[in-house]
């Protein structure tokens, strides 16, 4: 299988280093496995420039990229860069113009593509996530559903896979990312080399997810995540709240609906669960304590909450 890895200027060490050194361990161990070995994944590091910088600075000397036009699948790395207007503005940029083009070229080959992390703000740039379904870092999420609202994001996710286009998480889903490109061609090798490099098998980054982190980006949205806190031992009505806040209910339904992805009851039981993972941890109460401290009158709601959360569901 032959992989083309785009390292563009900026990119994040770690992520690329993370895809390649997961394709190569695989090449190393497949000949471990009972039975035929799987193929290997001829592996090409290739951009636009024939160097790069990436982050940090490092020299990163790539293929030209016409090695990608062949290539059974383009990984593309995360970019360093955090700060979300930044962001939008270095995906969007004259610089990336080329790689934009490289991107829709291969969506028009139907080339399989995979990014993640920040990287998947530049497929999004691309127009090649259009209709598509796709996750991002779970903190980038509001900004990214924003920008490009023709793609439906599942930030709860870790990796997604839409018409050929495999999307992963923040940083570090890069393993995530690229043990899931393993398991495509060989399951019992993705498992291997998840275990040579001790990877736990992550579905979702649920249990990442900051709440207050992500409301911050629309004063609506951080200004109800502060009227649940101050709240969070009483029931609460929504409808208290649009109108604490001078707003209609309908207007807070549609902004967090439009900024998160989720309704007004559900930030208050991901902010409920927050608070009771955190008094889990620290406190050494029992659930039932910890149930009527985020209120719950009885454990049974939170148990129910708690588990969805770590099953993944967010």
């Amino acid at each position: 299988m032959k992989v083309a890895v785009l390292a563009l200027d900026g990119v994040f060490d770690s992520g690329i280093s993370a895809v390649l050194d997961v394709l190569h361990t695989a090449n190393a161990l497949r000949g471990q496995l009972s039975g035929a070995a799987p193929p290997a994944f001829a592996v090409h590091t290739v951009g636009v420039r024939r160097r790069v910088r990436t982050g940090l600075g490092h020299r990163v000397d790539t293929e030209p990229a016409a090695h990608a036009e062949d290539a059974e699948l383009l990984v593309l790395p995360a970019l360093m860069e955090r700060r979300p207007d930044a962001l939008l503005e270095t995906v969007a940029s004259p610089a990336h113009r080329s790689a934009r083009r490289l991107l829709a070229e291969a969506r028009e080959r139907r080339t399989p593509l995979a990014s993640s992390c920040t990287g998947t703000f530049l497929l999004a740039e691309s127009g090649v996530l259009d209709g598509l379904r796709a996750t991002t870092s779970w903190w980038l999420a509001p900004v990214f559903r924003e920008r490009y609202r023709r793609v439906t994001v599942e930030e709860t996710r870790m990796v997604t896979t839409s018409d050929g286009v495999t999307t992963a998480g923040a940083a570090f889903s890069h393993l995530d990312l690229a043990l899931a490109v393993v398991a495509s061609r060989s399951p019992a090798l993705a498992d291997l080399v998840r275990r040579y490099l001790v990877v736990d098998d992550r579905v979702s980054q649920a249990a990442y997810m900051i709440p207050s982190a992500m409301a911050r980006h629309e004063p609506l949205v951080a200004a109800f995540e502060e009227w649940v806190r101050a709240r969070i031992a009483e029931p609460l009505s929504i409808a208290d709240a649009a109108r604490d806040l001078g707003v209609s209910e309908r207007t807070l339904q549609r902004t967090m609906a439009r900024t998160l992805g989720v309704s007004p009851i559900r930030l208050v039981q991901d902010l409920r669960v927050e608070q009771a993972e955190h008094l889990l941890r620290t406190c050494g109460l029992p659930l039932s304590a910890v149930a009527c401290r985020v209120g719950y009158e009885s454990p049974g709601p939170l148990r129910a909450l708690l588990r969805r959360r770590a099953a993944g569901g967010g």
